[in-house]
């Protein structure tokens, strides 16, 4: 019994000069975290309004049916290149085609009209002349040839009318440019305002892209940008504003932008997607630090800054952003190293090990 009491108490002093090691051990190591650093550095910060959009061709006509009508042509087809003025498609319409008949035979019976009358007064005029009719037959006989002359001019005029109608049964190209819509077919039976055909000029193309109505203060006419299409997503345009359209959609709260890309020719065609970034503001030499760094607590922002081997919690004043970096106005100098992403375990005076080189 006296041999267990003697062993026991070795025991007992075992246990606890172990348990102060674990603890110990425990607390150090609770105290020493792993930290991707960054460096803190100048750099060019370029502040940008990011927007998608579309290419649209700087002329584009959409050209319907004037009247209703059997498709009797084709000039052209989807995908040609047209020339200005040249046929697309006829139509043959029966009521154009007879109103042309029937001015025509207007006009031709009232130059026959109009003749008799030009001989009926220059009788009446010699007779009156030489006494033989009255003054009042004379003036009859000049009215009806006045009446007779603008009665042929409205006739004319009539017939102009409809010889215009009758060409409109013939779609024309308004401009040089390519076909990109004509899908009917000798035969095909049109009815009046069908759109028939689209006639796009491919020697120009505008990106129009849409901005939130925020951002329309900081645009105006002349900023650079640069373009991705989604068709070359590899590939970075020079841009620039052209056209900023002062009126903001009240659904989705936004506003029209139009830039000038400088594209090979033949490297876009219209409908395609395309993103934007709009340059409104460059800073050369600004203080930087990744907006992953910073946390908010309550109204005032943080890094933790890494300060000869530990955390701090620095609190620091921050100015304009883009969408990576975020300038530092005050809290840090060139050079300084941060935790790159705060991570809720982190403690202010913890030792920070940092695993691999910062990244700048």
């Amino acid at each position: 019994m006296q041999s267990l009491q003697k062993i026991f108490p070795k025991y007992s002093i075992a246990l606890g000069a172990l348990f102060i090691l674990t603890v110990t051990y425990l607390l150090l190591k609770g105290g020493t975290v792993e930290v991707d650093a960054v460096r803190v550095e100048y750099r060019e910060l370029v502040q940008a309004v990011y927007a998608t959009g579309y290419v649209e061709a700087d002329a584009v006509a959409n050209l319907s049916a004037e009247y209703s009508g059997t498709v009797s042509f084709i000039g052209a087809r989807e995908g040609e290149m047209v020339e200005a003025g040249q046929s697309i498609l006829s139509f043959e319409s029966p009521r154009p085609e007879f109103a042309v008949k029937e001015a025509r035979a207007a006009l031709r019976e009232q130059e026959a009209a109009m003749k008799d009358a030009e001989l009926d007064f220059s009788r009446k005029e010699n007779l009156f002349r030489e006494g033989a009719v009255s003054r009042q037959d004379f003036d009859r006989a000049e009215k009806v040839r006045v009446q007779a002359r603008e009665l042929k001019s409205q006739k004319e005029f009539r017939l102009k009318m409809v010889e215009d109608d009758l060409k409109k049964l013939t779609v024309r190209a308004p401009f040089r440019g390519v076909l990109t819509l004509q899908d009917v077919k000798t035969g095909d039976y049109v009815s009046s305002g069908t759109l028939v055909a689209t006639v796009v000029d491919t020697s120009g193309y505008a990106v129009v892209v849409e901005i939130d109505e925020l951002d329309v203060p900081r645009i105006r006419p002349g900023q650079k940008a640069a373009v991705v299409f989604d068709a070359y997503p590899e590939r970075r345009f020079s841009a620039s504003v052209s056209r900023v359209v002062p009126m903001t959609d009240r659904v989705t709260k936004t506003s029209k932008i139009y830039l000038v890309a400088d594209m090979p020719k033949g490297a876009v065609q219209g409908g395609m997607t395309a993103t934007a970034n709009i340059i409104y503001n460059v800073k050369q030499k600004a203080l930087l630090v990744p907006k992953g760094s910073v946390f908010r607590d309550g109204a005032d922002s943080y890094v933790w800054k890494l300060d000869e081997g530990r955390l701090r919690k620095q609190p620091i004043r921050i100015g304009a952003s883009d969408l990576t970096y975020v300038e530092v106005l005050e809290g840090l100098k060139d050079g300084d190293l941060v935790a790159s992403v705060p991570e809720d375990r982190f403690r202010e005076g913890m030792v920070a090990h940092v695993p691999a080189s910062p990244k700048s």
